[in-house]
């Protein structure tokens, strides 16, 4: 009989809970959940190697451990410091956290455009929303913003440099889910940017999932560009038999026609079963899936605001009282 593992004490915003021994702080924040959990922009917990590229999900530890109690010099990220027994952590609790993360919004939009108005990221963008809750009204950069042309690196593809973060979760994607990886990171510092080597395309079976973990708009669906706001659509979750993939995925359709079909996110916007791009691209007929209800969006988001989820008001005639 195996033994049980002895789990460990870790409080975080004076929330305390149990955890298994290598369990990271963002992790343990997000068993709790609510407002501990520090916001990550490049973290994905099913891609290996992620997390440690944004700075957004800096937090303070006021106590390392019960054994060695004094506090870390240093703000860490929670997505790759584990926690130790009796560690003390604080989160939105601590003004050098939130004073930090102001900084690091600051640097995210020192080149990012302020085209959210035409965006199609927009309503689902966790930038977005990272920008309204720590974001300044006004930028000290004084430089002219980097500007590039905008690529379409594959059929179905569009890339917006100019919104990228260099989170690099969609060359992990690629790397972890294709079989070749034909983009990733070229050149070095402020120049560095995503590309593909000489022009090429990326047509891998799977490579539609870059879309979908991008936190931004600078990857988009061709197949859905400009054609709605994704508040004005019913996201529904669907299956569909498929030989690929789970075929598990949520199709946003406008009445009764279907405009885009993704994965299905969990509450911190990651994919737990990624989907194929004839599932994505390929089949927008009602007929190619079965629907199985709405799907619900469990974060603050004008999406979720839609009240697509009820059903519509029985109309009660006004009573002539006179």
């Amino acid at each position: 009989m195996s033994e049980q593992i002895q789990q460990i004490k870790v409080t975080i915003d004076d929330q305390t809970i149990m955890v298994d021994p290598g369990t990271t702080i963002l992790s343990a924040a997000r068993q709790i959940g609510g407002n501990v959990v520090p916001p990550a922009m490049c973290f994905y917990s099913s891609l290996k190697g992620s997390g440690g590229k944004c700075r957004t999900c800096l937090v303070e530890v006021a106590a390392g451990s019960e054994k060695d109690p004094r506090p870390m010099p240093k703000l860490v990220a929670s997505c790759s410091t584990t926690v130790m027994d009796g560690m003390i952590v604080k989160n939105k609790s601590s003004e050098r956290v939130l004073d930090a993360r102001k900084g690091v919004v600051e640097l995210l939009l020192i080149n990012h455009p302020l085209d959210c108005p035409v965006c199609d990221q927009a309503g689902e963008c966790s930038l977005q929303d990272l920008a309204f809750e720590h974001g300044a009204s006004h930028s000290r950069y004084e430089f002219e913003r980097r500007e590039f042309d905008k690529i379409d690196i594959g059929e179905y593809i569009k890339l917006h440099m100019t919104r990228c973060i260099l989170c690099y979760r969609c060359v992990y994607t690629a790397n972890q889910l294709t079989d070749n990886r034909e983009h990733g990171v070229l050149k070095r510092g402020d120049a560095a940017e995503i590309g593909t080597f000489i022009e090429n395309s990326l047509d891998n079976e799977f490579i539609g999932n870059v879309i979908d973990v991008c936190p931004v708009g600078a990857l988009t669906d061709k197949t859905f560009r400009f054609r709605s706001r994704v508040w004005y659509t019913k996201p529904m979750d669907a299956t569909c038999s498929c030989g690929k993939c789970s075929g598990n995925a949520v199709v946003w359709m406008i009445g009764d026609e279907i405009a885009r079909v993704t994965a299905r996110k969990d509450k911190y916007g990651e994919v737990k079963e990624f989907i194929c791009n004839d599932c994505r691209f390929n089949k927008k007929e009602l007929s190619d899936w079965k629907i199985e209800g709405p799907r619900h969006i469990d974060r603050h988001s004008v999406i979720s605001a839609n009240h697509y989820e009820k059903a519509a008001p029985t109309h009660t005639p006004l009573l002539n009282k006179a």
